[in-house]
């Protein structure tokens, strides 16, 4: 029975990680995108748009969970700790994987607007870096940390 429990336990675990992971890429893909989008029409350099990408995905992934936060009753500083803790390394992680695969697709950031390419390589990118960014999840939510703290604000 205790064999049954530790899978029980372990697949809830799992499930909570890619829920987890779901919400960051959720607010990471706004950010990309939206930064992406903006490079690409402006025409900046490829470091700026990779910067201003990264920086909207932290913004639009701590907005995506400070709304619920506050919604609870939240003190405004509060909830900025909690979309902290909670998201902070796994933004980051996806941030670098979703950015490092970016990087290698060839063409990728000169890539128009209008092109495959620039829609494949974001998608393909997000897509491998929710992979990477699961078990980042996993591992904070099982010691009580990541989306863990998120949701004692939940009611």
């Amino acid at each position: 029975m205790a064999v049954h429990d530790q899978q029980v336990g372990s697949r809830a675990l799992t499930r909570s990680a890619v829920s987890a992971t779901l919400h960051c890429l959720t607010g990471c893909a706004i950010g990309e995108v939206l930064g992406m989008v903006l490079g690409t029409a402006f025409g900046w350099s490829n470091t700026v748009t990779i910067v201003v990408s990264i920086v909207l995905a932290f913004v639009f992934g701590y907005s995506l969970t400070m709304a619920p936060v506050l919604r609870s009753g939240v003190a405004f500083g509060v909830a900025v700790g909690v979309a902290l803790a909670a998201d902070t390394l796994s933004i980051a992680v996806m941030e670098i994987v979703d950015n490092a695969v970016i990087l290698v697709i060839p063409g990728a950031l000169d890539a128009g607007l209008d092109s495959p390419l620039f829609w494949l390589s974001l998608a393909v990118a997000l897509l491998i870096a929710f992979v990477v960014t699961v078990p980042v999840n996993r591992w904070l939510i099982g010691r009580g940390r990541g989306h863990a703290v998120v949701h004692r604000y939940h009611h």
